[in-house]
């Protein structure tokens, strides 16, 4: 594959690649298919299926392979940690604050009109945390993905990944090291289409829509991958008193 402008432009990138690569590369071996759906310059966002704490950085590792920065959303809190918020910073993560309805709006259109005008992309899981679904389906998503793809219309493209689950189990206390080079499977889908809804970004009942539309093109992806269906109904914590701890965004 031809190396992008963004990958090969120096940066932050390169120095953690140097340690995460190997250190992911030992432990899975990453199958990526529908690697042409991902935009090779230009915004996107891009949502992912959430159930392993190590999650994150075989995501990355799969984006950075296809010739993309991963960058992610993250508690903005995150950002005033030592260290940890200049490589935050450095590598252009997106903060995610806790703040009013209001504020957050703005910050949305503030923050898409940022990665359009310097044509990043960011990964934002939509489940806000890892899945509550007992048999790891994804439940239902939160807004913020679709808030930056409405905002400022960028492509807004699925994925599932399978497998991270032998490596790093949900809740799981430390990796499963051997044996190495456990098989992950990674599958980028069709962007969601979501055009219609550009007009109503501000509405509430075009977010749900647009949310809705995104799990179940996620949840195809994974049934795919699976080669099993999914339940009818997505899992809703609060039906079952459950606390959604950890999430990005409402």
């Amino acid at each position: 594959m031809r190396a992008t402008a963004e990958k090969t432009r120096p940066s932050l990138f390169w120095f953690l690649a140097v340690f995460v690569v190997p250190f992911v590369s030992f432990l899975a071996k990453i199958r990526i298919r529908g690697e042409e759906k991902l935009p090779r310059s230009g915004s996107f966002v891009m949502a992912p299926n959430h159930y392993s704490e190590f999650d994150p950085l075989i995501v990355a590792v799969a984006v950075w392979r296809l010739g993309r920065a991963p960058r992610f959303m993250a508690k903005e809190s995150l950002f005033r940690v030592p260290v940890l918020g200049w490589a935050l910073r450095g590598t252009g993560m997106i903060p995610v604050a806790r703040a009013t309805s209001v504020a957050a709006a703005k910050q949305t259109i503030a923050q898409s009109k940022e990665l359009v005008e310097h044509g990043r992309g960011v990964i934002v899981y939509p489940e806000g945390t890892l899945t509550r679904d007992p048999e790891l389906w994804p439940m239902r998503g939160k807004s913020g993905a679709v808030r930056l793809a409405l905002a400022g219309r960028i492509p807004l493209i699925p994925m599932a990944q399978w497998g991270t689950q032998n490596i790093m189990g949900r809740y799981q206390k430390g990796l499963s090291l051997w044996p190495p080079r456990k098989k992950i499977d990674v599958v980028i889908g069709d962007p969601v289409d979501i055009s219609d809804l550009y007009d109503r970004a501000g509405e509430n009942a075009a977010l749900v829509e647009a949310t809705d539309r995104l799990m179940t093109a996620i949840t195809a992806l994974l049934e795919e991958l699976r080669g099993e269906k999914a339940p009818a109904k997505r899992w809703n914590p609060a039906e079952h008193g459950q606390r959604e701890t950890g999430r990005l965004d409402s």
